[in-house]
């Protein structure tokens, strides 16, 4: 390992206490099947559930239409779809049928929402963090930022976690007040990882960061990416994944404080801006080449890749032994996780850069047309 993919913080060190914690939250498992509460469904961020949170067979129960593109996945809690548009609103949307119970001004959003205890949060594109009552759609409380919000929200204890533009990492309590905040040297465009009492950011510095909750963002140690991140991290165990737009896909043992493998394709590379989703065996993928991959979790070597007519910005999720996947070229894929072959596809209405959410035996994702897709089993 070069010396220059290493930078470490005197309390790198980690406690035993600390890592038995992490690995439990790190389950991809782990997600409430009725729910999807932050961008990649779990607090880990791995964007991967069981085989059963979906029907063997999904057809189209019903969409919605926003007046803009739809960027984020959609937060799901307690039979309502939370979604943000670039048409400068929040909306709330009831999972059965697809019709519309509320919907919130802000400005123009492109982050993903999170969902807590009543609660809706989501960042906007003039830079403003909004806590928005899930019931009534009322504002409770926003947060001034000093430039625009990609980022979703993830949760530690009772603590909001999101990234802004303004090269920083929030932390703030249920009330809206600032509690502490952690300097990048670049934008933060992906959403926060919490394992433990750990909490893990990538951006435009080139750098992943650990961070310690319990002492108010202290940082335990910085890995060198070579390359900016886009992407927001998945974390298992003690090990991270996480692409970058220097078109590459690293391991990071956290742990350590140090890169594992390193992939990087060896035909006309593009970069990563899809987030990973992370099984016991691998880590898929998808990339700006077109093509959604996936690959060894012990080596980084590719199994299988699969391409198709568009970029791949939208992060894709495993559902047991399925991948689901959505392009630039305006179809969900649906693929088999082992081999990577196309089971089937669905036609939308234009190209997917959103990410897809999972909850209840639904499938929902949107388009840059606005348009929200619910598919289940078939009524």
């Amino acid at each position: 390992m070069s010396p220059s993919h290493l930078r470490f913080v005197a309390t790198a060190v980690l406690s035993g206490a600390a890592l038995a914690a992490c690995s439990v939250a790190a389950d991809p498992a782990a997600n409430p099947k009725d729910a999807w509460p932050v961008f990649r469904g779990n607090a880990p961020e791995t964007g991967a559930v069981p085989a059963d949170a979906l029907p063997d067979k999904l057809v189209e129960l019903w969409k919605f239409s926003a007046k803009d593109a739809i960027d984020g996945a959609p937060a799901v809690a307690d039979g309502v779809v939370y979604f943000g548009s670039e048409d400068e609103h929040l909306y709330a949307v009831d999972l059965a049928t697809g019709t519309k119970k509320w919907e919130y001004k802000a400005g123009p959003i492109k982050a993903s929402p999170a969902y807590r205890d009543g609660a809706v949060y989501v960042g906007d594109s003039n830079g403003i963090f909004h806590c928005v009552d899930a019931k009534t759609g009322q504002k409770r409380w926003t947060f001034t930022t000093g430039a625009e919000i990609t980022s979703g929200a993830n949760f530690a204890g009772d603590k909001i976690l999101f990234g802004s533009y303004d090269e920083t990492l929030y932390c703030l309590d249920k009330d809206g007040a600032k509690v502490w905040q952690f300097k990048t040297a670049g934008p933060v465009n992906g959403s926060p990882t919490v394992a433990g009492d750990r909490t893990f950011v990538a951006g435009c510095d080139s750098a992943l960061h650990v961070l310690d909750l319990t002492k108010k963002g202290a940082e335990l140690a910085s890995v060198d990416l070579d390359g900016q991140a886009a992407a927001t991290a998945a974390v298992v165990g003690d090990k991270l994944y996480v692409g970058t737009m220097a078109n590459e896909v690293h391991e990071v043992d956290w742990k350590k404080g140090e890169l594992g493998w390193t992939f990087r394709p060896e035909k006309r590379a593009q970069p990563f801006f899809a987030s990973a989703a992370v099984t016991d065996s691998l880590v898929v993928v998808g990339s700006r080449d077109k093509r959604v991959r996936g690959l060894d979790r012990k080596t980084g070597n590719e199994v299988w890749s699969f391409l198709t007519e568009g970029q791949v910005d939208s992060s894709p999720v495993v559902v047991g032994g399925r991948v689901i996947a959505g392009s630039l070229d305006g179809k969900l894929y649906v693929l088999d996780l082992a081999k990577g072959n196309e089971l089937t596809h669905f036609e939308l209405d234009g190209g997917v850069t959103g990410s897809p959410a999972v909850a209840a035996g639904r499938l929902l994702v949107g388009t840059e047309k606005g348009t929200l897709y619910c598919f289940g089993a078939k009524k």
